[in-house]
């Protein structure tokens, strides 16, 4: 593996069915080489607590695209590599949740790791949420901002790579079927 696309989404609300804020920072041989970010009109009402929590609300998003018309543009940084979040497995749900709820196809699986999982195989008997290893590392976070978020996550995948872990032990499969 010498491409990693690692990712982070922001929601509008509990339901987290739809993305208000996406980063993407990729990876290519063992640095960080790109980043994209865009703010995402989810079409639905924000809840105070996710306004609260991310500084995002529907003034925020005025004016942003929405997920279709965003889509042409993230699609190829996600279909380039292997997919890498901290918590994959909620960001690749709200991925699948938007896909589904727009009618837009895309690849029935996907291979993907999580730096959340790695870490408690690779750190066992520390805290893995996100503030907590950016603070061990040493890397900057502004916590619950998509950019700063999928940089992050680069970043400790980085340290585990740097540190001799086999990404192949951590990769996974989630479905995009219905």
């Amino acid at each position: 593996m010498s491409r990693f696309v690692a990712f982070d989404v922001e929601t509008p609300n509990r339901l987290n069915n739809r993305m208000s804020a996406i980063g993407i920072t990729v990876i290519e041989d063992g640095e960080i080489k790109d980043s994209f970010f865009s703010l995402v009109d989810p079409e639905q009402p924000f809840d105070s607590f996710n306004t609260y929590l991310t500084g995002i609300s529907e003034e925020t998003v005025c004016g942003a695209p929405t997920f279709p018309q965003l889509w042409p543009q993230i699609e190829p940084y996600l279909s380039s590599g292997l997919l890498t979040a901290h918590n994959a497995v909620f960001d690749m749900s709200v991925l699948k949740k938007c896909l589904r709820g727009y009618g837009i196809d895309w690849k029935p699986y996907v291979r993907y790791v999580c730096t959340v999982q790695m870490g408690r195989r690779l750190l066992p008997g520390m805290g893995h949420k996100l503030d907590e290893l950016c603070f061990y590392y040493g890397i900057e976070l502004d916590h619950h901002q998509a950019a700063s978020d999928s940089r992050a996550c680069a970043e400790i995948l980085l340290r585990y790579l740097e540190a001799g872990a086999d990404i192949k032990k951590h990769i996974r499969t989630y479905s995009f079927m219905k």
